[in-house]
């Protein structure tokens, strides 16, 4: 290995020289992860609904549990993972979460799933600080919405296995084998992470000429901002309110799709992997199609400005048609209508979250996502108690889709208001204005 650092024109070296590749497929592997767990809950939601007597209301709080965990643990996450580093931080959150989501076996009241709940969303917390600060250190700019929407999908291919997997596990050996089953399943990834992962100027499998494009932007700034400071930038504050208003519908996909597909059209257990596969298989089409758009653009010489925010802009059109999702009278047609917001809105996610290392250093993209991502998190707290009642006392879930239509061009509108140019944020200097 290491006659391919010496020449690097060498053919070992043309086969190392994508290794950067090879951790995205972790990063990728790990989110997927991160969704199956996320997701069953989701899925047994109308079987646990019937069998242990939940209200909707009951539902709302114990979804709610896990996203009040999630904002909070975000915060923590992000400054964590920028100090000890995405190898350990990446470990430990892994740990947490897998010991937590089997842990939903032991429980079975209101209050014991809201605790479960709760200890998964303090443990998932950490994937997504900890993949974007890896896309940041492992790939230059005009690579990393390509990473991101690649590593993003894993979130909707984790919410295709749920599906797929889990009701086959509960009506095979009942609800609580699917929790434990796969809960443990990040264990079996750490076994990868741990002795794969270094960063790419340590790492013996990349290449003078790969470690040579992966630093080929402009060095960072010198020096570590706190977390806190970063709310006085107006950057910071555009990445969070995107979050604030897209990450709050897809919650509620998330989370109650399983629910609208039963009450509005009587689907069940037996049934419900098709609609969900479906949905959740274009949502994973447009987290790399989102962001192999604004890469594609850029390449063809636009600014990293004009591409994500076009990219951004086609996905907000594609997802208002789902208003008309609780109107419609067949069940494929609620389907794809769900679907293909689902696909935008992933698209949308993956140019958003690529706004981070476009307008912050690499030192502090973990702690920007960690508050995006607490702000992201609150939306879906919010909307996932919203969601409980409104259903509850409207026996509807109108009001919800009107929210997921509208919500990704106010979210864009916002974004342009307080950033503009995507103007990078001057850690060295005196901070920018806040909102």
């Amino acid at each position: 290995m290491s006659s391919a650092h010496a020449t690097g024109a060498s053919a070992p070296t043309a086969m190392v020289s994508r290794y950067r590749w090879v951790i995205c497929a972790l990063l990728f592997f790990a989110t997927t992860i991160n969704y199956v767990d996320r997701a069953v809950l989701g899925v047994l939601a109308p079987t646990l609904r019937a069998e242990l007597g939940w209200s909707d209301q009951d539902y709302g709080v114990i979804s709610a549990s896990f996203t009040l965990a999630y904002a909070i643990g975000f915060l923590v996450a992000g400054w964590f993972i920028d100090r000890v580093g995405t190898r350990i931080g990446y470990t430990v959150y892994l740990t947490v979460w897998s010991l937590a989501a089997a842990g939903h076996a032991l429980v079975k009241s209101v209050a014991g799933f809201s605790l479960a709940r709760f200890t998964l969303g303090l443990g998932e917390s950490g994937n997504f600080p900890a993949a974007v600060k890896t896309v940041a250190e492992w790939f230059p700019k005009k690579e990393r919405a390509l990473a991101t929407g690649i590593f993003n999908a894993g979130s909707n291919v984790g919410a295709i296995v749920a599906p797929l997997v889990v009701p086959w596990l509960a009506l095979t050996w009942g609800w609580r084998t699917a929790f434990v089953a796969t809960g443990l399943a990040g264990l079996v990834w750490i076994l990868f992470w741990w002795p794969v992962y270094r960063r790419p100027a340590q790492h013996p499998k990349v290449s003078r000429a790969e470690l040579a494009h992966i630093e080929s932007d402009p060095p960072d700034p010198p020096g570590r901002m706190r977390w806190a400071r970063l709310l006085r930038f107006r950057q910071t504050w555009a990445f969070a309110v995107g979050k604030f208003l897209t990450d709050s519908i897809w919650w509620f996909y998330l989370f109650w799709f399983p629910l609208f597909m039963a009450d509005r059209f009587g689907v069940d257990l037996r049934t419900i992997g098709l609609p969900m596969v479906t949905v959740f298989l274009l949502a994973d089409v447009g987290s790399v199609g989102g962001g192999w758009l604004s890469s594609a653009l850029m390449k063809r010489g636009w600014s990293a400005n004009a591409a994500r925010k076009t990219a951004m802009f086609a996905c907000a059109l594609c997802i208002l048609p789902v208003v008309f999702a609780p109107h419609v009278e067949g069940q494929w047609v609620a389907v794809w209508l769900i679907g293909l917001a689902a696909a935008a809105h992933q698209g949308f996610s993956a140019n958003l979250f690529t706004l981070t290392s476009d307008m912050f250093p690499r030192t502090a993209v973990g702690s920007v996502v960690g508050i995006g991502g607490f702000a992201g998190a609150m939306g879906g707290f919010c909307i996932n108690l919203g969601a409980g009642w409104l259903k509850q006392h409207t026996g509807s879930y109108a009001a919800m889709f009107v929210m997921a239509g509208c919500a990704y061009l106010s979210a864009l509108l916002v974004i342009h208001l307080l950033a503009p140019r995507l103007e990078p944020a001057r850690l060295a200097d005196q901070p920018a204005a806040g909102p």
